[in-house]
């Protein structure tokens, strides 16, 4: 057996390993686990259960290790077929965001900070040890990836709605600060005061507490609510699944890419050149 297909062979036998679906849900189980250990430490418990959660505590952590330890030779490999073995198109380890974060999460976990002043740090990262849920499960990454990538088009909405928030907040406590001071004595408590209107929290008692010295006032709740919890909430949901389904696609070209087979931009484009020459 030639060296490169040595390392074809172990690197594929760590692949293995790795997408295995029993180890996948062993490792979803853990870290479910770990999230219900985060929880139960929230309650007064006895010193023997407050030992046991403990043991289990470092039990997971050595879980993590071990599964970190699984999926860095698998990229350690990796980096082997690019550097010795002229393979481009593979990809460095602590090139994926996902992999940085949990192996910081891994190896502060490890860290004995318990009874010292960091034993806070060491409580918060046990905490974010439940965002692993996200690097494991492909789908979730996909969600997660799919609002990162509407954040710009949803900045410009925030900063509409903003806008609109402050118009409204400016109005109201000019016109209702002497009718309900808690409500409505500044922007700021004003602006509170609408985003309670936005999520229908009992916005009809802001409004007939207006409405009996201001008849009109019933056409500005009406049109805040429109704009606001119509209009740019669809808007933002708009967005977001919009950008969901690009990266359903993107997902599905890569893997025709990774298959050999056509995407569907070159059949679109292919289809584009087809009518050109019908056209000519």
């Amino acid at each position: 057996m030639t060296e490169t297909s040595k390392w074809h062979t172990l690197e594929h036998r760590f692949l293995r390993l790795r997408s295995n679906k029993l180890f996948e849900t062993v490792v979803v189980a853990i870290i479910v686990l770990s999230a219900l250990l985060i929880g139960a430490k929230t309650y007064a418990l006895p010193p023997h259960l407050d030992d046991a959660l403990r043991i289990l505590d470092w039990a997971v952590t050595v879980f993590f290790l071990v599964e970190i330890s699984v999926r860095f030779p698998v990229f350690f490999l990796v980096e082997i077929s690019v550097r010795f073995l002229g393979d481009p198109d593979r990809r460095r380890f602590f090139h994926h965001g996902w992999n940085i974060f949990d192996t910081l999460i891994v190896v502060v976990s490890l860290l004995p900070i318990d009874n010292s002043d960091l034993a806070l740090v060491g409580r918060l990262v046990r905490i974010f040890r439940v965002l692993r849920m996200v690097s494991i499960i492909p789908e979730l990454r996909l969600l997660l990836n799919s609002l990162m990538a509407a954040l710009p088009q949803l900045g410009y909405v925030a900063l509409m709605m903003f806008i609109i928030f402050y118009i409204y907040a400016a109005f109201g406590a000019t016109f209702f600060a002497e009718i309900n001071p808690v409500l409505w004595g500044d922007i700021a408590h004003a602006m509170l005061t609408l985003f309670r209107i936005m999520t229908f929290e009992d916005w009809t008692d802001v409004m007939y507490e207006t409405l009996s010295v201001h008849s009109w006032s019933w056409a500005y709740y009406l049109s805040f609510i429109f704009l606001s919890a119509f209009a740019f909430l669809n808007m933002i949901i708009g967005i977001v699944v919009g950008t969901m389904e690009q990266e359903h696609q993107r997902e599905r070209d890569q893997r025709a890419a990774d298959a050999g087979e056509p995407s569907l931009a070159d059949i679109q484009a292919q289809l584009d050149e087809l009518k050109a020459l019908i056209r000519r």
